[in-house]
């Protein structure tokens, strides 16, 4: 699996926890809002001019989403990244490394 779509499935998988915890929607479901939200996340990531080598967003130094959706997508992160933990520890730990060492070249 390339980096960014573990990037994509990462922020599935944060999203889907938000939307669920936070609108009520039936796990794994996303109401609308969610789904543009995702969508455009998704947009983003195809489009981003580092491909492989992408940072984490947070310590990206192109910050390519608008700033409502930076704010939203921030918002989400900061809820569901802890939660990650719970629900899927691996790409937890994929996130947290990756984070915390970021190697150019090095396909986590």
């Amino acid at each position: 699996m390339s980096r960014i779509e573990r990037e994509r499935e990462t922020l599935r998988k944060m999203v889907s926890i938000y939307c669920w915890k936070k609108h009520g929607q039936e796990r794994g479901k996303l109401c609308a809002e969610c789904r543009e939200l995702l969508s455009y996340a998704f947009k983003r990531l195809s489009l981003c001019p580092f491909g492989e080598d992408k940072p984490t967003c947070k310590k990206c130094p192109v910050h390519c989403y608008k700033p409502e959706m930076r704010e939203k997508i921030k918002e989400v992160m900061r809820f569901s990244g802890p939660r990650l933990i719970l629900y899927d520890p691996f790409s937890w730990l994929l996130h947290e490394v990756k984070e915390k060492f970021p190697f150019k070249g090095l396909s986590l």
